[in-house]
């Protein structure tokens, strides 16, 4: 008897194609639910896509239809649509993000913060996870394109000196979460971060960043925010640096530390190191 497949929403994104090749290693049959068949085959993944765009009701419940479990790697925004279509008794695990916790209002924010509302309020069983700054992605270069950078400057301005705290998750751990929240059986909705094992100040994330990638750290330079903040529209017109936005600064200011037992706990997912992590991830770009 052929089992209930589970759909996966946005299968076709970073964190999406790394769950489905998750799942086609368990043997666990899926669904991958996305808007461009192009990007699904270019995954390289098998298995026959169901096309919907999520505002779209009738056509993202028609894609679930049927399934055993749904799970979405798109924004939590759409939680709502995702709620509405999927089938009755279908339990739901949705992606959200640590950016909800923020003290600096943004689009971002706003909808996981709906999307998670949606999910408690529906009264359905699952669970919304929130990972933090996620890294080591296959065609994730984050992490990369932050090295290069800090190869080439001399010194690394840093609001309050990067003593904010940061506690980045390596894209293996929010994979195993994500496999492990659709194995367990929920009895309501649940809210759960998930984060790298301990926090660390961000200057130090960039010295990790750094000696993974081979080289020493540029001196960081404590800056007051609102200088950086008034550089922000130079960065535009100067050619190769970086595009930062204002409000990305500003989050730099704030910690963003979290307590890893519900996710131990819950999920079973111990994290790996920093250090393990960046070592991963620069190793698979020189392979």
């Amino acid at each position: 008897m052929n089992q209930p497949p589970i759909a996966v929403i946005g299968a076709s994104g970073r964190s999406g194609a790394a769950l489905c090749r998750a799942l086609a290693a368990e043997g666990l049959p899926f669904r991958p639910v996305v808007r461009d068949a192009g990007r699904w085959a270019a995954t390289g993944l098998f298995g026959e896509p169901r096309l919907a765009d999520l505002r779209d009701t009738a056509a993202l419940q028609d894609a679930l239809a049927g399934a055993a479990r749904v799970v979405s790697c798109a924004h939590a925004r759409h939680a709502p649509s995702i709620l509405q279509a999927a089938p009755a008794g279908a339990p739901l695990v949705l992606m959200g993000s640590t950016r909800r916790f923020s003290r600096w209002a943004d689009d971002h924010g706003d909808g996981v913060r709906r999307g998670e509302a949606a999910l408690m309020e529906s009264g359905r069983p699952g669970v919304i996870l929130h990972p933090t700054m996620i890294y080591g992605a296959e065609g994730e270069d984050n992490v990369q394109r932050l090295a290069a950078l800090l190869r080439r400057l001399p010194i690394a301005p840093l609001p309050g000196g990067g003593a904010s705290l940061v506690q980045p998750v390596h894209q293996s751990d929010v994979t195993r979460a994500l496999v492990s929240a659709l194995r367990r059986e929920w009895d309501g909705p649940r809210a759960v971060v998930v984060a790298g094992p301990e926090p660390l100040p961000y200057a130090d994330f960039l010295r990790a960043v750094c000696r993974a990638a081979g080289f020493a750290a540029p001196r960081v330079v404590p800056l007051p925010l609102a200088p950086l903040v008034a550089l922000v529209p130079l960065l535009r017109i100067i050619p190769r640096l970086p595009r930062i936005r204002a409000a990305e600064l500003r989050r730099l200011t704030e910690d963003k530390a979290f307590d890893t037992g519900p996710m131990r706990a819950l999920l079973g997912v111990d994290p790996i190191g920093l250090e393990e992590g960046l070592r991963l991830t620069f190793a698979r770009r020189a392979a």
